[in-house]
């Protein structure tokens, strides 16, 4: 077993991790605006404690040559743009396929029928990597069990279906894959999307990784209701993993039954496709078919449980290698650790290539670590440069989240992407009214770890434990591992304050403004999404009468008193005086404010209402609210109502709040 050096228990925050940072800045954080018990997150000894020393890091940066032909490179994050900026030190930022996919969308289509590319299902060009290159379970039966010195089990869906019918499907997806979108239509697709046929050229697999749950290690997890198809090549040569879930039992499914019910396999689906819609990076949604089966579910662990229909979505993504993956062979001791290499080589090889091509004569070093620590040289070991993009890109990841307001609700390392994508969507929720402390998991109201103003802390909390295991594996030094993490805290720091200042349609950043917004809104319980699209309507007139300042925001700022609508208007005034001294145009403005700020979001309400009518037979709701969400900063005349503020029966529990079993 791997030695790892312990922690005792203590307050961890992003702080902790940047020269720039200090904790009066919290006040960029919307857990700043709550008490200080959501600044940071209370951590328990790890067991085993897979940790390095989380000593207080202060940056000495040291910069010897920053060559000029590294420029930054500006990644494409959707409509939320380049976040990279202020404060980033001139550091590279480097772009990779996932950074590509928004672009790969954008008349991929046309590309595909140029080439006569568009492809049956069963011309889909298949390449087996991760079966081919790593290593395989020597057993490939379903009883659940220990599945040691291996990355996967090779095992087929096993669900069983009746009639199975498609609800919903994604013609975007389909693009990504060269599909022809009339495949959707075939009468066999939705047997081929149960697994109840076999889909050519295929090879079927359940991965195997562990993780820590609520701060705690759990061992191992895997994939226990999720099964690879396998792995896509299309023209672009993007590679992209095929996965149903909700398949069947693999030896991961511990006590559980491997299947699905139609009500999360809709929420699944559809946020999916809404946080793309967002520009958030996020694992895709091909398609949702019903098993016609039934498939029981306790959905408050309270032992009423009832019968629920049964479904399958298929799950897309460039891999679903989480920190997990990595972290279940660090705990099996030393015969493993050669794993973590392998699987290390193998994801850099695939995912990250660029890290493979840096040239050593490049000298770049930077400080990290306490006062006198050696410098880090990113060149000249490709495992450090790769725990730095995967801190960026979770970093950016979770400053994304904080922007549209959404809370994932189950940050669990084997929960987290290791491609900084969104992924597993359980108990989540967008906010409506303003509340930092918001949690959408019933399970974790005790102690709301992973409430809405804790998820930063969260991720670099989850990227502690993947760099500690790369750590243990002899990757990187503990300088390194500092370093990544101190990248971790400056790259969200930069990305969120760009975002809000986006928001709100500055020039620049203003720490006291905004810091005062996130009050008056948590104050007034404001909903999050509506108050930033009316912000927009706002003028940057000086001399608007005190009495018609607010107009545009009365349909969000709902039943406040004299003294905090003298807040408000107080606070619009001197918002006012910064737009007046930008000099933006008023109507470049509400435009640009209008691309980051959405109309629609994926609200938990308007999942229940599409779940209902599912229930029933009727799957259009659910193919509506998908076309409304693939499009979110569109005003699409005729669809305002799904921008409406949640009724009152959307805060019974079941709708605003789930559980992990949802």
């Amino acid at each position: 077993m791997p030695q790892f050096s312990s922690v005792p228990s203590h307050r961890f925050s992003i702080a902790a991790y940047s020269k720039t940072l200090s904790s009066s800045l919290f006040a960029l954080l919307p857990c700043s605006i709550s008490s200080s018990s959501h600044s940071s997150i209370s951590i328990p000894p790890l067991r085993p404690p897979l940790w390095i020393s989380a000593t207080r890091v202060y940056s000495s940066w040291r910069h010897r040559l920053v060559p000029a032909s590294w420029d930054r490179l500006h990644l494409r994050r959707g409509r939320l743009g380049c976040l990279v900026g202020e404060g980033s030190r001139g550091l590279l930022s480097m772009e990779t396929s996932v950074e590509k996919v928004a672009s790969a969308e954008d008349g991929g289509e046309d590309m595909a029928r140029q080439n006569g590319a568009l492809l049956k299902l069963e011309e889909l060009n298949w390449d087996h990597s991760f079966v081919r290159e790593l290593p395989c379970d020597p057993r490939s039966d379903i009883m659940p069990r220990e599945v040691l010195h291996a990355c996967y089990t090779k095992v087929s869906p096993s669900a069983e279906v009746e009639n199975p019918e498609l609800v919903a499907w994604s013609d975007s997806v389909a693009k990504l894959l060269d599909l022809e979108p009339n495949e959707f239509h075939r009468p066999d697709f939705p047997l081929i999307f149960s697994g109840a046929l076999p889909l050519l050229g295929g090879l079927s697999y359940a991965q195997c990784y562990g993780g820590h749950q609520f701060g705690v290690w759990a061992g191992q997890l895997g994939d226990g209701r999720a099964i690879t198809l396998g792995e896509v090549l299309n023209s672009r040569g993007e590679r992209w993993e095929l996965q149903l879930k909700g398949a069947g039992k693999t030896p991961y499914s511990r006590f559980a039954d491997g299947l699905a019910v139609l009500r999360s396999s809709i929420r699944e689906f559809l946020c999916s496709e809404a946080m793309n819609g967002l520009g958030i990076p996020t694992t895709r949604a091909l398609c949702l078919v019903t098993t016609g089966k039934s498939v029981s579910r306790d959905m408050f662990y309270d032992g009423n449980s009832k019968d629920e229909p049964g479904a399958i979505v298929c799950r897309v993504a460039q891999s679903f290698l989480r920190i997990g993956s990595f972290q279940i062979h660090a705990f099996r001791g030393k015969e493993d650790l050669d794993i973590i290499h392998t699987l290390a080589d193998y994801t850099i090889r695939h995912h990250f290539p660029h890290l493979e091509k840096m040239s050593k004569s490049e000298d770049i070093s930077f400080g990290a670590g306490l006062e006198g620590s050696s410098a880090v040289d990113l060149t000249s070991n490709k495992y450090a440069a790769w725990s730095v993009e995967v801190a960026e890109r979770t970093a950016s990841l979770v400053a994304g989240w904080q922007g549209v307001g959404f809370t994932h609700g189950v940050l669990n390392t084997d929960n987290m992407s290791i491609l900084g994508l969104s992924i597993d969507y359980g108990p989540f929720g967008f906010l409506d009214a303003f509340d930092p402390s918001y949690t959408p998991n019933t399970t974790d109201l005790p102690g709301r770890r992973y409430c809405f103003a804790n998820q930063p802390d969260v991720g670099l909390w989850n990227i502690a434990q993947f760099t500690a295991t790369l750590s243990a594996a002899n990757l990187i030094s503990q300088e390194e591992v500092n370093y990544a993490m101190e990248r971790y805290g400056i790259k969200f720091m930069d990305e969120y304050q760009s975002i809000m200042t986006r928001k709100l349609g500055l020039s620049k950043y203003n720490k006291h403004l905004i810091g005062k917004l996130l009050n008056n809104m948590a104050v007034d319980k404001v909903d999050y999404t509506n108050f930033f699209r009316l912000l927009s309507n706002i003028k940057a007139d000086p001399k608007t009468p005190e009495d018609e300042l607010l107009i545009p925001l009365k349909a969000v700022l709902l039943d406040i008193g004299n003294e905090r609508k003298q807040a408000w208007i107080s606070w619009m005034q001197t918002y006012i005086e910064e737009l007046v001294s930008s000099g933006i145009p008023d109507e470049q403005r509400k435009a640009a404010m209008n691309s980051v700020n959405p109309k629609y979001i994926l609200r938990n309400y308007l999942c229940q209402t599409a779940i209902d009518s599912a229930e029933q037979g009727d799957y259009e709701e659910v193919r509506r609210l998908l076309k409304v969400m693939e499009n979110p900063y569109d005003e699409q005349p005729g669809m305002e109502k799904y921008a409406r503020l949640p009724p009152a029966w959307a805060y019974r529990p079941g709708v605003c709040m789930l559980s992990c079993s949802s």
